[in-house]
């Protein structure tokens, strides 16, 4: 009977301490916002629990045989805890605490290179391996390095700017004869501008000045006789007639 009461308050004093061990676990539980902390030292004791995490979520996500999806998975909430630990940093430092964002180690992968990432989220381990991602962080090519201002002197000669274009005996026979069908084209030019000019002044010379059939003021009723030009013709005859009659009558008068 003694042993089984031992047992019993043994069983009983277990229960009793996972118990309280929840209870206590629950108590201590990470806060959900770092600004609901105001104690520095919890502060700092988060941010190393956080950090413990992310270094065991890395060595996990660095196995490939997980799966594409599970390491996604991992990727995804290394980059939440990354976020989480910036939120403990910033409360720290406005508890006065330590900058961390200032003073803080890069994020390096198990090689010793600097995570990479794309506008804030980082990938990790074998998530750099996933299709989409290898192709997002393909270095191009160098460019080829710039020369200096001595070195793209030494180039320069006369040749450079043309002074020995001439030796070759090769240009000069060019340009005269692109000089010689440049006149031909210009003379050709000049001679058919003429002869059309020169069509134009017959066709005006030759027009009836008299002649509205082809008049745009042909439109409109003509309610007075136009004179033709034979009419304008005899008008002047007659005029200059009356005009020698009347001079010659003029001295015939004076002579009587």
């Amino acid at each position: 009977m003694a042993r089984n009461a031992e047992k019993a308050m043994t069983t009983l004093a277990r229960w009793r301490a996972a118990q309280l061990g929840e209870t206590d676990k629950h108590k201590k539980r990470r806060p959900y916002l770092a600004t609901e902390c105001k104690n520095l030292y919890a502060c700092e004791k988060w941010r190393m629990q956080i950090i413990r995490e992310i270094a065991k979520k890395v060595a996990q996500i660095q196995n490939a045989g997980l799966g594409e999806f599970r390491i996604r998975d991992l990727n995804d909430e290394i980059n939440k805890l990354l976020r989480e630990k910036k939120h403990w940093e910033v409360q720290i430092k406005d508890l006065g605490g330590q900058d961390y964002q200032r003073v803080g180690p890069k994020m390096l992968d198990h090689e010793g290179k600097e995570v990479p990432g794309n506008k804030g989220y980082k990938y990790f381990g074998a998530a750099k391996e996933l299709p989409g991602v290898r192709e997002l962080f393909e270095q191009e090519p160098p460019m080829p390095p710039r020369k200096t201002r001595a070195e793209l002197m030494k180039d320069i000669d006369a040749d450079y700017y043309g002074y020995r274009d001439d030796d070759d005996g090769i240009l000069i026979p060019l340009e005269q004869l692109a000089e010689k069908n440049a006149k031909q084209k210009a003379i050709t030019e000049w001679k058919a501008q003429k002869e059309n000019d020169d069509n134009k002044m017959e066709e005006e010379d030759e027009e009836d000045i008299y002649d509205v059939n082809d008049s745009p003021w042909q439109k409109f009723a003509v309610h007075i006789p136009v004179p033709t030009q034979q009419d304008v013709e005899q008008a002047l005859l007659r005029r200059r007639k009356q005009e020698l009659l009347e001079k010659y009558g003029v001295l015939t008068e004076l002579d009587n």
